[in-house]
């Protein structure tokens, strides 16, 4: 279960253990070379002023929205009506994640990219803008989010993401029946155990030597935490990245020995 308190002293004992992001330490080329150019990289890409622009709009939005909650990330944890700016607010990913994922996507350049959990549309975005000629498919389990999100899509010339709409239970094999190989996945939904593992075995299927998963709020509870576990021991991840809010993987054949990384963030 959530709890904001253990969340927060979670995030301080990260914070002080975790290597710096300068790369000093890092014996493995390839995460030295991830942290340098990825999470290192300052440069102010125009795609960020186009999504942090609709953020903008989004948090001063008192439009109401049916939710259908069909997991644990929500914050409520049940179905109803909530602002728009709050969805901005609580359930959107910040611009310092939503930027990395971007510099993610740029920098490997994936054909084929698959979300769980669309949101707003804003990772969404950053993902479609960070690899332009990459398919994206985007899943949300709520109709009416899904909608804004396909709004947010037009509104920043995005006419090529495909939303798939239900729970992911429903729908996700289904999806993944016309993808070939997933390049990079993000997954931010439900936030529970049990389906986040069976998430991640079914993704797994069609991962490769280059496939890249992002696992949101790996620390959100302690169910998060022990399905983060469970999936970084899984005898295909050759090389894991802590960032405390998002987990990174990698499946990448030149690790001969699992590599598991903590980095500050």
């Amino acid at each position: 279960m959530y709890n904001p308190l253990r969340l927060s002293l979670k995030y301080i004992l990260y914070y002080l253990s975790a290597s710096s992001r300068k790369g000093h330490g890092i014996h493995s080329p390839f995460v030295y070379d991830f942290i340098r150019k990825v999470l290192g990289d300052k440069k102010k890409y125009p795609a960020y002023a186009r999504v942090e622009g609709l953020r903008k709009q989004l948090l001063c939005d008192t439009g109401m929205v049916w939710v259908d909650d069909f997991g644990a990330g929500s914050g409520s944890g049940k179905s109803g009506q909530r602002s728009v700016r709050s969805i901005a607010k609580r359930a959107a990913k910040s611009g310092k994640y939503g930027q990395l994922i971007f510099r993610m996507a740029n920098y490997y350049q994936p054909a084929t990219i698959l979300e769980l959990g669309t949101s707003l549309g804003l990772t969404s975005a950053y993902l479609s803008l960070g690899a332009e000629k990459a398919r994206v498919i985007t899943m949300e389990g709520a109709s009416g989010i899904a909608e804004l999100a396909r709004q947010n899509f037009l509104k920043l010339g995005l006419q090529k993401i495909e939303i798939v709409e239900g729970d992911f239970d429903l729908t996700l094999n289904t999806a993944l029946a016309g993808i070939q190989n997933l390049d990079l996945v993000f997954v931010d939904g439900n936030h529970r155990k049990e389906p986040t593992e069976r998430y991640f075995m079914s993704l797994l299927e069609r991962a490769h030597n280059d496939s890249v998963f992002i696992f949101d709020d790996i620390h959100w509870s302690h169910e998060m935490e022990e399905a983060w576990q469970n999936i970084i021991r899984h005898p295909s991840v050759r090389c894991s990245i802590d960032l405390f809010f998002l987990g990174i993987i990698f499946f990448r054949k030149e690790f001969k020995e699992p590599v598991h990384q903590v980095i500050r963030f």
